[in-house]
């Protein structure tokens, strides 16, 4: 008898700018406990903010949201968020660093530097996801990811409270991806999908 088919995939990235705290409570209360997957988080928010972004979601999802630690292994039905002032990556063996080195794309913790490291270590096994932003931060990260053969997905630009994000994505990406763009409305159930959690 077969057992239960694995994800093809083995963690998500996401990021999000201006607008992203309310995307976030409309997203990660959408999922469910059993989410099969790790989501590794990078929202922009100001140095010295304190976890309570994380504490705040936490009490909100079933999910549990959580500020990543340095040389963690990231499990299943878990959200790790960047920590205000630190890039978030990961590691080749699939752990997860902090790093207080420079900002790229004028951002501490930066998209980019988060889709890049985890592309490197998951291939094509990883979904990024760009939503609601200013500037350009996460642009070349998800064209990174297509190019390894990962799943990306981009916020529609007309339901974003803020376009410039997933328009810049939609200009870097070669043609013929991203592979959705999607409202917020509906990324739930394409998350769970890519996760292989969704409902019969």
């Amino acid at each position: 008898m077969n057992g239960p088919k694995k994800p093809r995939f083995r963690a998500i990235v996401l990021g999000v700018s201006l607008g992203g705290v309310d995307a976030l409570q409309r997203l990660l209360p959408a999922l469910p406990a059993d989410f099969a997957l790790p989501l590794l988080v990078v929202i922009h928010v100001s140095p010295g903010s304190g976890d309570g972004l994380a504490r705040l979601l936490d009490s909100m999802a079933a999910l549990r949201v959580k500020e990543a630690d340095e040389n963690e292994l990231p499990q299943r039905g878990t959200v790790y968020l960047a920590p205000a002032g630190y890039h978030l990556l990961v590691e080749r063996d699939g752990r997860l660093s902090l790093s207080a080195d420079a900002p790229v794309s004028f951002a501490r913790p930066s998209v980019d530097v988060l889709f890049e490291s985890a592309a490197a270590c998951f291939g094509s096994a990883l979904a990024g996801v760009v939503l609601t932003g200013a500037g350009a931060d996460g642009a070349d990260g998800l064209a990174h990811i297509a190019r390894l053969g990962g799943y990306t997905i981009v916020q529609d630009p007309a339901d974003a409270v803020m376009d410039l994000m997933p328009r810049a994505a939609l200009a870097r990406l070669s043609p013929g991806t991203p592979n959705a763009i999607a409202t917020l409305a509906r990324l739930p159930l394409l998350l769970q999908r890519l996760a292989g959690t969704e409902a019969a």
